[in-house]
């Protein structure tokens, strides 16, 4: 009996023994699960707010509306503002909304003809330009203003007063960058669009980074695609041989109708007629771009990064407004016949020379840009900043960029950034300059952008810091104004200055 009674009180034993195991357990899930998570930093603590403003201003002798020779002159101001805002511990969101506002008188000499003249023309009605550019009807009232009752002159030199020497380009871009737990993981995604009166783009874009040892080491992968069309703005005088055909100069209602038109003599001609033009099959440009992105943490003092990008284009590829004018070809003006010698001359003001064809490209280009980056700390005060590009692409353009920047800290709250700039580029093969290509060729510009050439770029930007927000209003606060001037010199005459400025403010 006594037997049975110890088995059973160690039976009992045993179960208030499990139970007290089985409470205690319990009890320390239970703390567990009352221990607050560890703390995770957010990608992004506040809402941040840039506010850019640029000013650039440039002049130079080589318009490729004019066919390589002609007045540059442009102006171009463009307010900016980039907000990022803080959607979760691991994601921002970004808006990019920017406005470019510029004046181009090269741009505005698709119809030079209004410079001087005492006709109808673009003159009568600078607002509408272009408007009835596909308008096929033969309308007496057609915006171009035909009917003119004396010889208009112009010159590539002096900007025309039309509507297409001023324009706003509008840009807008959303994206979204997620990051990991760990924060070695980031993703991104993006959307973009851009418009003015003759062209708009639609983007896309999308990529991923990883990185490793601690973050010292980051590899990065994206690709980007844009969908863009032209609306084509094509110089006056091929604008009217496309619409009334190779008798355009004899058409009651085209705008050289009794307009005399002179050759390189002076002497009166009826037969111009730009024969090479050929009428758009397509409207649309596609660009395509993939990047990989490498960079190092080589000591504490100096990171090192390598960069590649692929791009192909596809589609319309040359600008519809810039003239080119062949050698082998009899020139044809309109204006006063003395000044036809002097054609070259800035000082021309009085004659312009009638095109014979539009710039023509080939419709697919790849670009092969890759370069490296090398920053570090040269001491406290002082960081070294360098960037090489080679860059290649299939019209035999090769391209080198070195720059550099030397940040030097003068105090906490203010710091001075010098810059420089080097660049060199061979021509394009399908490049040459005013009057020297051949009717004969399939492709030919004069755009000065695919001459060969050298460039240099100096620059000083001045920084202020302030540090603790001091300067607050409606819930923000002031992070950092920057200022920066440039001056840029190109080896063809192209000179251009340029100054900006912006400001970061953050949500308190």
């Amino acid at each position: 009996m006594a037997e049975k009674v110890g088995a059973v009180v160690d039976v009992i034993k045993q179960f208030i023994g499990c139970l007290l195991l089985s409470l205690f357990t319990s009890s320390l899930w239970a703390q567990n699960d009352s221990i607050p998570k560890p703390f995770k930093k957010k990608v992004l603590e506040k809402t941040q707010i840039d506010m850019l403003m640029s000013y650039y201003g440039q002049e130079g002798q080589h318009a490729a509306v004019t066919g390589g020779i002609g007045n540059e002159q442009l102006t171009d101001i463009n307010p900016a503002i980039v907000v990022r805002m803080p959607m979760s511990e691991d994601g921002v969101l970004s808006v990019d909304l920017s406005f470019s506002h510029y004046t181009s008188a090269s741009s505005s000499n698709g119809n030079p003809f209004n410079t001087g003249a005492s006709t109808g023309g673009y003159a009568e009605d600078d607002d509408d330009d272009y408007d009835d550019d596909y308008d096929d009807d033969d309308d007496d009232d057609d915006s171009y203003g035909y009917g003119a009752t004396s010889d208009p002159t112009g010159t590539p030199w002096e900007a025309s007063t039309g509507a297409s020497r001023k324009d706003v380009l509008t840009a807008l871009s959303v994206g979204y960058a997620h990051s990991s737990d760990d924060r070695n993981r980031i993703w991104n995604i993006g959307l973009s669009g851009s418009f003015e009166y003759d062209y708009e783009s639609i983007g896309f874009s999308g990529g991923h980074s990883w990185l490793f040892f601690d973050q010292n080491t980051e590899l990065g992968l994206s690709g980007q695609i844009f969908f863009d069309r032209w609306k084509p703005i094509i110089p006056t005088e091929i604008h009217e041989f496309q619409k009334f055909g190779s008798n355009f100069l004899n058409h009651p209602n085209s705008y050289f109708n009794n307009v005399i038109v002179l050759d390189e003599q002076g002497y009166s001609r009826t037969d111009y007629a730009p024969t090479n033009f050929r009428d758009f099959t397509t409207t649309h440009r596609n660009s395509y771009s993939f990047s990989v992105f490498f960079s190092q943490i080589i000591t504490r003092k100096w990171q090192m990064a390598l960069f590649a990008d692929f791009l192909l284009q596809e589609g319309v590829l040359a600008n519809p407004l810039q003239r080119v004018y062949f050698g082998d070809r009899q020139d044809y003006y309109i204006g006063i016949a003395s000044q036809i010698p002097t054609y070259t001359d800035p000082n021309n003001r009085d004659v312009f020379h009638l095109a014979d064809d539009i710039e023509r490209l080939p419709s697919r280009r790849t670009k092969t840009p890759m370069g490296l980056r090398v920053n570090g700390y040269l001491s406290d005060a002082v960081v070294f900043r360098s960037y090489y590009r080679y860059y290649t692409d299939s019209w035999d353009i090769h391209g080198h960029t070195f720059q550099t920047e030397l940040p030097i800290k003068l105090n906490y709250q203010w710091k001075i950034t010098p810059t420089f700039r080097w660049y060199s580029q061979t021509a394009a093969r399908y490049f040459r300059p005013y009057n020297q290509h051949l009717s004969t060729q399939d492709y030919y510009t004069s755009d000065y952008d695919l001459s060969a050439f050298d460039s240099q770029q100096w620059g000083m930007g001045l920084t202020y810091y302030d540090l603790y927000t001091k300067l607050k209003w409606s819930g923000f606060g002031l992070k950092y104004v920057d200022l920066r001037g440039q001056i840029y010199r190109r080896s063809d005459g192209l000179q251009a200055f340029i100054i900006s400025g912006g400001l970061k403010i953050e949500m308190l």
